[in-house]
């Protein structure tokens, strides 16, 4: 018995940190992939885009996050409108998720020089959460707790907002608001449980052009605060259960309007965590608008001990890109 609670103790810190910190997935190239945690990100591009993300963390880790993306959002002929589509994947361990969203922006002129636009954005989603309690090896193979696995539907809806130009943006994106306790029933009284946090999300860039296009640095962050507005560790029974703000600091240059080269730092600004890891990246841009991009992340926390680093990978097309990189070039 003593090895059966000792298992659903370490179970349990691993899937309040995958429930917490990473419900949502995570990305180093999210610049690609906004939609994924802001709804009136859908059309700013002024251009169909498309964009597929394969992402391994953890290298070598038994049960490590698998998070595959895909997003698509356009404008419409009406140029005040955009529509977007989502779908990520995550497998956690026993766990796992699969979210799919469609995303409705409005967008409209801001201050007398129409510069600036600012987007407001709805999004409605549907989410499959999965619990394969069978496949955990335990003492007691009759143990009732781990003979039925778990599959809901959790239906949410989230909002965002995102002001940009060319050369600056500035987000705030809550993808999904409501939130969902996963324990087995509403009357179960069991001290460990596991359930869908909200997510808050603020994102802010800039670029710096030299030499005309030729020469683009571009300075970016995002912050993630995992359980907004909710108290999370009271509803922990007899856990101090908790994931801090944290904040991923970046900087890439972008040469001749084709090769990105980035790289960036992601950490904890509260509690006690510590350093999480350093990124680096590249994207490449064809003519014909296809795109192509990859990062690498040095594992800076404790779990570096256990495990290796992580690795992303990216597919992308922007439609139209060879029109709209001579009218206006883009950056975000």
């Amino acid at each position: 018995m003593t090895k059966l609670r000792l298992l659903l103790f370490i179970w349990s810190i691993f899937w309040s940190l995958a429930a917490l910190a990473q419900q949502d997935p995570m990305l180093t190239n999210y610049h690609f992939n906004s939609l994924v945690f802001n709804p009136a990100y859908a059309g700013s591009n002024e251009h169909f885009t498309l964009n597929l993300s394969h992402r391994q963390q953890w290298l070598g880790f038994d049960g490590a996050p698998v998070t595959q993306t895909l997003t698509a959002h356009s404008p419409l002929r009406n140029e005040r409108v955009g529509v977007g589509f989502s779908l990520a994947n995550d497998k956690i361990g026993p766990g796992g998720s699969t979210d799919l969203g469609a995303s409705y922006a409005y967008r409209m002129q801001v201050g007398a020089s129409k510069k600036l636009k600012l987007s407001l954005g709805l999004q409605a989603s549907v989410a499959n959460w999965r619990g394969q309690f069978s496949e955990i090896t335990v003492e007691h193979t009759d143990d009732p707790s781990f003979q039925e696995n778990l599959s809901r539907w959790l239906p949410n809806f989230g909002a965002g907002a995102y002001l940009y130009g060319e050369k600056f943006y500035l987000g705030l994106g809550c993808p999904r608001i409501l939130e969902h306790d996963l324990r087995k029933t509403k009357n179960d009284t069991e001290g460990l449980f596991a359930k869908n946090y909200r997510n808050l999300y603020i994102s802010a860039g800039a670029a710096f052009p030299f030499k005309g296009d030729q020469l683009v640095f571009r300075p970016s962050l995002l912050l993630q605060n995992a359980g907004f507005l909710s108290d999370v560790k009271k509803e922990a029974i007899g856990q101090n259960i908790g994931a801090p703000l944290s904040a991923n600091l970046g900087a890439a240059i972008l040469f001749r309007q084709l090769f990105w080269v980035g790289t960036s730092y992601r950490t904890a600004l509260s509690g006690k965590s510590s350093h999480d890891s350093a990124n680096l990246w590249l994207a490449w841009s064809l003519r014909n608008g296809m795109r192509f991009g990859a990062s690498y992340d040095i594992t800076l926390s404790k779990i570096r001990l256990a495990s290796s680093n992580s690795f992303e990978i990216m597919l992308g097309y922007e439609f139209d890109i060879k029109v709209k990189q001579v009218a206006s070039p883009r950056y975000f």
